[in-house]
C-alpha cells in the first residue's frame, strides 16, 4: 500500500462528509475550499488559478468523485514529496469533517472514548481496510486489530462476547465499516472494567506501533561515544532508523541511527556493572546498550534484525508487510473454501447419478421378474408337450409287445417269418434307445435355451434404447451416404484429371531423363576431349609464350622463325579433334597474340580462331573467342563465356 493510496482512503472520507445528500456528488464550493486545506496540509504550493480553472462557474452543477479524481491527481497528489509534511495532520483534516457528520455517539455513556482515542482507532481502521470503496474491515483484520489492543493492555481477547457480531451474515460477506467498529468499541465489550486512561495508552502503542512503523520502543541504557559514561534513554525503532531520546515524551531527541543492510547487532557479555548488554555496528560507529532483563534485550535484538531485514528487502513497514501476506493466507483460505464447496457439489452431483442408477437398477430388477414368468411359463409348455410324447412312445411301446407276442405265437408256424420279426423287434429297441438319447439332448437344448432366455431378456430394454439410437443414427447415414456419394462423383472426376495429369507428367519425366543421359554422355565425352585438350596446351604453352613479345628491329627473321612455328602448331591443332588454347597474362601480350594471326591472315585464306582464357587462383574466370577471315582486317568477338571450372593445376 503505497503512500498515495493511504491519502486517498483519508480524503474519501472527507470527500464523502461534504456529500450531505448522498447523491455522490459535492458542490464546487465545498471542494475548492477542501482543495485549498488538502494543499496547506500536504505542503504543496497552492495553484488558485488552476483551481478555478477546474471549476469553472460555467459548469454549472455539483461535481462527482470521478470529476474530482482528474484535479486530485494532477494538481495535487502528484505534487506530494513523502516526508515533506506529516501525515497526522492530513488524517486529523479528513476526520474532523467526517465525524461531524457520521460520528455521533452516546455522549451520556460511561464507556465512550475519548476523541482522541477515537481518531486513532480511525486511522488504524484506514490502516487494515480493504482497497476498495466503500472502505470496509474484514472479521478477520477486526479480529487482528482488537487482539494487538489487547494484548497492550495485558488482558485476553474474549472471543466470545463478540461471537453473535461476527457471526453475522452481512458482517460474514461484506465486512464493517468504521462506524460500526467505533460503536463497537464504544460500548464496551472489550474495555469493560478497564481503566480509561490504560485504553488510551493500549490504543496509543497499538496506533505508533501500525500507523507510525514503531517496531518497538522502550528505555535503554546507552554508552557515550565520547565520555563513555552510561545514560538511560528512551529509544524508538523504525524500519529505517533508530532513534533515541531523553524522555518517554520524545521532545528532545539526543540521536538517530540509520540502520541498512551494513548494520549487525551481537550480544555481549556483562562488564561495567551493566548486565544484559548488546550492541549494534554500523558502518561508522558501535553503539553499546543495556536492557532492563534478558527477555528485553533479546526482543529488542530480534527487533533490530527485522528492521535490517526489512531495510534489506526494500519494505519500509512491517505491518503492510503482515497485512499483504494476511490478505494472502485469505485468498487461500477462500480458495480452498471454495475448492471445498466444488468438491461438495461434485459429491452431490455423484449421489444423485447413484441414486439415478439405483432407480434404473430397480427398473431392471423388475424387468427381470418379468422374464423369469415368462420362463416358467414357457418351462410349463415344454413339460406338458414332454408328457403327451412321453403317452405316445409307451402307446408305441404297448403295440410293438402286442405285435411280439402275436409273432411268437406265430413262430411256431412260421420259422422265417418269426425271424424276420425278432430282428424288427430289435430295431426298434434300438430305435427307442435312439428316441430316448434323442430326448435327452432335446432336454438339455431346452436348458440351454431357457440360459440364453434369460440372458437375452435383461438385454431386451437395453436394445430397445439403442435401436432407437439406431434409427436416428440410420437416417443421419442415410443422409451423409448421399453426401459422400456426390463428393466421391467429385472427387472421381478430379482423380480422374490428376491421373491424366500424372501420365502427362510421366511422360515428360521419362523424356527428360532420356535427354539427361543423353547430355550426360556429352558431358563425359567433353571431359575427355577437355583432358586431352589441356595436355596438349601445357605443351604448347611455353612455346607460345616465348612469341608473345614485342618484334624489334633487326628481329625479323626471329619473328618470321616464330610465325611459322605459330603457324605449323596451328595448322596442327586444325588437323585434331580439338582446339589449342592460349592463356593470355595482359594486354600486351593480347596484343602480340593478334599480330601472330594478322600475319597469317595475309599468307592463309581460311578462318583463324582466337581464345583468350583468364586464369586466377587456378580458377578458369573467363573465355574470350574472336574469329578472323581473309577478307577481314579486324578480330570479330563472336560469343562470351563465363566458366566456374577449378583447375587441377595452378601453374596451368
Amino acid at each position: 500500500m503505497d503512500l498515495r493510496s493511504e491519502l486517498l482512503k483519508s480524503i474519501w472520507y472527507g470527500f464523502t462528509a461534504l456529500d450531505l445528500e448522498k447523491s455522490g456528488k459535492v458542490s464546487k464550493s465545498q471542494l475548492k475550499v477542501l482543495s485549498h486545506n488538502l494543499c496547506t496540509v500536504l505542503a504543496i504550493p497552492h495553484d488558485p488559478v488552476a483551481l478555478e480553472e477546474h471549476f469553472r462557474d460555467d459548469d454549472d452543477g455539483p461535481v462527482s468523485s470521478q470529476g474530482y479524481m482528474p484535479y486530485l491527481n494532477k494538481y495535487i497528489l502528484d505534487k506530494v514529496i513523502e516526508g515533506s509534511f506529516d501525515k497526522e495532520n492530513v488524517d486529523e483534516l479528513c476526520w474532523t469533517l467526517t465525524a461531524k457528520k457520521n460520528y455521533q455517539p452516546d455522549r451520556n455513556s460511561s464507556t465512550l472514548l475519548p476523541e482522541r482515542d477515537a481518531f486513532r482507532l480511525w486511522c488504524l481502521f484506514n490502516f487494515l481496510s480493504e482497497d476498495k470503496y466503500p472502505l470496509v474491515m474484514v472479521p478477520d483484520e477486526v479480529e487482528y486489530l482488537l487482539k494487538k489492543v489487547c494484548m497492550s493492555m495485558s488482558i485476553e481477547f474474549n472471543y466470545v462476547e463478540l461471537e453473535d457480531f461476527f457471526s453475522q451474515d452481512s458482517v460474514q460477506q461484506s465486512g464493517i465499516t468504521v462506524w460500526v467498529f467505533l460503536e463497537m468499541m464504544n460500548s464496551g465489550k472489550i474495555t469493560r472494567g478497564i481503566d480509561k486512561s490504560i485504553v488510551s495508552m493500549a490504543i496509543e502503542e497499538v496506533y505508533r506501533e501500525i500507523v507510525g512503523d514503531v517496531l518497538k520502543e522502550g528505555y535503554l541504557w546507552k554508552k557515550g561515544q565520547l565520555r563513555r559514561n552510561w545514560k538511560e534513554r528512551w529509544f524508538t525503532l523504525r524500519p529505517s532508523n533508530l532513534a533515541y531520546y531523553t524522555g518517554e515524551d520524545r521532545k528532545d531527541c539526543q540521536g538517530n541511527i540509520a540502520l541498512d543492510g551494513n548494520c549487525c547487532v551481537e550480544v555481549l557479555p556483562d562488564r561495567d556493572g551493566k548486565r544484559c548488554m548488546f550492541c549494534l555496528k554500523t558502518l561508522s560507529k558501535t553503539y553499546e546498550m543495556s536492557a532492563s532483563d534478558t527477555k528485553q534485550r533479546q526482543e529488542w535484538t530480534t527487533a533490530i534484525q527485522t528492521a535490517i531485514r526489512l531495510h534489506t528487502e526494500g519494505k519500509t513497514s512491517l505491518h503492510k508487510d503482515l497485512k499483504l501476506k494476511r490478505r494472502e493466507q485469505r485468498e487461500q483460505r477462500e480458495k480452498r473454501r471454495q475448492a471445498k464447496e466444488e468438491e461438495l457439489q461434485r459429491l452431490r452431483a455423484l449421489q444423485e447419478e447413484r441414486e439415478r442408477k439405483l432407480a434404473e437398477l430397480e427398473l431392471l430388477k423388475e424387468a427381470q421378474k418379468q422374464a423369469q414368468t415368462l420362463l416358467e411359463q414357457d418351462e410349463q409348455r415344454r413339460r406338458q408337450q414332454h408328457e403327451q410324447l412321453q403317452k405316445a412312445l409307451e402307446v408305441q411301446l404297448r403295440e410293438a409287445e402286442e405285435a411280439r407276442v402275436s409273432m411268437q405265437a406265430e413262430m411256431a408256424l412260421k420259422e422265417e417269418e418269426a425271424e424276420r420279426q425278432r430282428k424288427r423287434i430289435q430295431e426298434l429297441e434300438e430305435m427307442q434307445k435312439r428316441l430316448e438319447e434323442a430326448l435327452q439332448q432335446e432336454i438339455k437344448a431346452r436348458l440351454d435355451e431357457e440360459a440364453f432366455r434369460y440372458a437375452q431378456a435383461g438385454l431386451l430394454a437395453e436394445e430397445e434404447e439403442k435401436m432407437k439410437a439406431l434409427m436416428a443414427l440410420q437416417e443421419e447415414q442415410e443422409e451423409y451416404i448421399l453426401k459422400t456419394q456426390r463428393e466421391k462423383q467429385e472427387l472421381k472426376q478430379e482423380m480422374e484429371a490428376k491421373t491424366r495429369a500424372l501420365d502427362e507428367a510421366q511422360r515428360q519425366l521419362e523424356e527428360v531423363r532420356a535427354n539427361r543421359h543423353r547430355v550426360d554422355q556429352d558431358v563425359v565425352a567433353a571431359q575427355r576431349k577437355l583432358r586431352q585438350a589441356s595436355t596438349n596446351v601445357k605443351h604448347w604453352n611455353v612455346q607460345m609464350n616465348r612469341l608473345m613479345r614485342p618484334i624489334g628491329p633487326g628481329d625479323q627473321k626471329a619473328c618470321l622463325s616464330r610465325c611459322k612455328i605459330v603457324e605449323s602448331l596451328f595448322l596442327q591443332s586444325q588437323k585434331a579433334s580439338y582446339w589449342t588454347f592460349t592463356v593470355v597474362s595482359n594486354d600486351k601480350y593480347a596484343k602480340n597474340f593478334k599480330s601472330v594471326f594478322s600475319f597469317f591472315s595475309k599468307t592463309h585464306c581460311f578462318k583463324y580462331l582466337l581464345f583468350i582464357i583468364m586464369i586466377i587462383n587456378g580458377q578458369i574466370l573467363k573465355v574470350e573467342v574472336f574469329l578472323k577471315t581473309k577478307g577481314q582486317k579486324n578480330w570479330q568477338k563472336r560469343h562470351f563465356l563465363t566458366l566456374l571450372l577449378q583447375s587441377k593445376h595452378e601453374d596451368t
